[in-house]
């Protein structure tokens, strides 16, 4: 089994930061690829930002210079630190991970539950 776990969600000014954190644990051989998505009210679920186990990353154009994402291999967990957040940032953030259960095996992704972030004055 694995799971995913985010935290970090909440409500937060325009202008202001927050960070997500997302921790996977269950039976993993290896994580490939992790990354946000977000999905607000009669949207499409986009992505945010991805990074994979290489370090490399990509970004929507819309938060790129205000989002970062990093990871930490070691505890299998990603972050997503959001600055100059705007309203239209407002939405579910969902965790992703693109994961190997056993050697040999195809990755397969799987989804957190989702942590809402609320952009509002």
């Amino acid at each position: 089994q694995v799971q995913l776990v985010e935290s970090g969600g909440g409500l937060v000014q325009p202008g202001r930061s927050l960070r997500l954190s997302c921790a996977a644990s269950g039976s993993i051989f290896s994580i490939t690829a992790m990354g946000w998505y977000r999905q607000a009210p009669g949207k499409q679920r986009e992505l945010v930002a991805a990074i994979t186990s290489g370090g490399s990353t990509n970004y929507a154009e819309s938060v790129k210079g205000r989002f970062t994402i990093s990871r930490d291999n070691a505890k299998n967990t990603v972050y997503l630190q959001m600055n100059s957040l705007k309203p239209e940032d407002t939405a579910v953030y969902y965790c992703n991970a693109e994961i190997q259960r056993r050697w040999g095996y195809p990755p397969v992704n799987y989804w957190g539950q989702g942590t809402q972030v609320t952009v509002s004055s």
